[in-house]
């Protein structure tokens, strides 16, 4: 994938441990009290007084400098980063898997002849044994 000059955006970096922070995050369902929403329909999301002792990045504070509201469009990217962080990680464990099943088949392989082998010896000593107990 190509990387692209950005037209709006400056001091770009990737996310890397910063979006370990989402683990820490509580989500919650929620109604707004009713000066806020007549309706008080069920909402889901998380408290921007909780985000923002976790990582007030991801807030945007009011006019007095407390939380207001969650940046999800933050959050949203540290979730993919995490996610990301995670698929790779599982890509690694399907590979290391492969390399296991590969030589557990040439260990199984193995064995197999070394049994084949075991039994031609005890074969050739039941031969050989009757000859040595008869010349005593």
């Amino acid at each position: 994938m190509g990387r692209y000059l950005p037209r709006y955006k400056e001091q770009i970096k990737p996310i890397e441990k910063a979006s370990e922070a989402i683990h820490e995050l509580r989500p919650v369902s929620f109604r707004y009290k009713k000066e806020i929403d007549r309706t008080r329909s069920l909402s889901f999301g998380l408290i921007a007084e909780e985000v923002a002792r976790v990582s007030p990045d991801l807030v945007t504070p009011d006019r007095e400098g407390k939380p207001e509201t969650v940046r999800y469009e933050a959050v949203n990217a540290m979730l993919l980063n995490e996610f990301l962080k995670e698929h790779r990680k599982l890509q690694q464990q399907a590979n290391t898997i492969e390399e296991l099943k590969n030589e557990i088949a040439n260990l199984t392989v193995t064995v197999k002849d070394q049994a084949t082998q075991i039994q031609k010896v005890t074969s050739q000593l039941e031969v050989i044994t009757p000859k040595i107990v008869e010349n005593d």
